[in-house]
């Protein structure tokens, strides 16, 4: 039997999409031997005005106008899909996108999986039209539904949660074509850590209660604040702050940490997130999709900071009902939020079961499973005509 391949292509628009094709490219590279797999960025293949419109665009307006992101992703949302608007900026995206077609073509892939709507709405018009037969999945990255992912003649639909999977049934997606996977993590973030290994690792105290701050592959937030006014509390606790690609924000956060030896450890960009995060008790962080994910997959409650209106306030709602997370609207709330789980530990034990109960470190297998299993079928089925 030939080697099976399946793409997997994503948008580089913020990092989530990035992370969720990369969790499943290398899953299939550990779990799947036999199967040759690859990984493509849209954004490679497109000319650099739209890409700015896709990415430089999309980052400064959740960063310095989150108000208005969050108006633009509720309009998009409820917009017509069958409209004038929305059918020009279909054929803008398309006639955008020749490079990436061919990119496909030169792969020759058996099933491929999207994590961003983009290249799965360029594949639509090619499949809707019979020019393209290979099956087209899609993997949602946050836990919410915006009406860009609902996407028609897709093979199957993967779903963050049971809420989002019958919002795809509501949105006329036939109910065979979804499946609540949850959303796929690295593979780091689904193995069980030694957190006394891991924090000697990284100079920490393993009996200490540990916070990690992140800020996003581009340290997003004024980190160097929030640092600076959580280690004023009075509680014994220690104090990981991961900037990203924040130069500026590391070299204070660096200064800080020599006024408090042993209890503020500031990181840059690191691979080693999952072994921070199993060293941790709590995190505060924006709640993207993918940071959320991660932070439920190892059972780390959280505090969500400042979401931007639009996906992040929706994956808010999902951990706060569900009693993994608390919310702080501003560093006042932050600071109390904080206060309050210190100083109730029973409080912080009972978010993190909750978390442990939403995780699903194995989303990634799932994914895969689903689909290699459809190949089969298929393959039989063909197996079966030419006899």
């Amino acid at each position: 039997m030939p080697q099976q391949k399946i793409l997997f292509l994503s948008v580089s628009a913020g990092a989530g999409h990035m992370r969720a094709a990369e969790a499943l490219r290398l899953t299939a590279e550990a779990s799947l031997p036999d199967v040759e797999t690859k990984h493509l960025d849209a954004m490679d293949y497109v000319p650099s005005a739209f890409r700015k419109l896709y990415t430089d665009f999309y980052i400064t307006l959740i960063s310095s106008y989150p108000t208005l992101w969050g108006m633009l992703y509720q309009r998009s949302s409820e917009a017509d899909p069958d409209g004038p608007m929305q059918k020009l900026r279909r054929a803008i995206e398309r006639l955008g996108t020749g490079d990436l077609r061919k990119a496909i073509n030169a792969f020759a892939p058996d099933a491929i999986v999207c994590t961003h709507f983009l290249p799965a709405e360029m594949l639509m018009h090619e499949v809707r039209r019979e020019r393209f037969t290979v099956p087209v999945w899609v993997q949602v990255t946050d836990f919410d539904l915006h009406g860009m992912w609902v996407i028609p003649c897709m093979t199957g639909f993967f779903a963050a949660s049971d809420e989002i999977a019958f919002r795809m049934k509501a949105n006329r997606i036939e109910a065979g074509r979804v499946h609540t996977t949850g959303i796929p993590v690295m593979p780091e973030f689904t193995q069980p850590q030694d957190r006394q290994a891991c924090a000697e690792r990284f100079g920490l105290d393993p009996t200490k209660q540990t916070i990690m701050l992140m800020g996003g592959g581009a340290g997003v937030g004024k980190l160097d604040e929030v640092a600076a006014a959580l280690m004023q509390l009075e509680y014994d606790f220690q104090l990981i702050v991961l900037a990203g690609r924040n130069e500026a924000a590391l070299a204070k956060l660096k200064a800080y940490a020599a006024e408090y030896p042993g209890r503020l450890f500031p990181f840059g960009f690191t691979n080693e997130v999952a072994l921070l995060m199993a060293c941790s008790d709590l995190v505060i962080t924006k709640p993207g999709g993918l940071t959320t994910s991660e932070c439920l997959a190892m059972g780390v409650p959280m505090v969500v900071y400042a979401p931007v209106p639009g996906q992040e306030e929706r994956n808010a709602d999902y951990v706060l009902e569900q009693g993994a997370a608390l919310k702080a609207i501003d560093l006042i709330s932050l600071e109390y939020r904080v206060r309050q789980l210190l100083a109730e530990p029973q409080r912080l034990a009972r978010m993190r079961e909750c978390a442990r109960r939403l995780g699903q470190p194995q989303a990634a297998r799932h994914v895969l499973e689903i689909v290699q299993a459809q190949l089969e079928s298929q393959q039989s089925v063909t197996t079966s005509v030419d006899h």
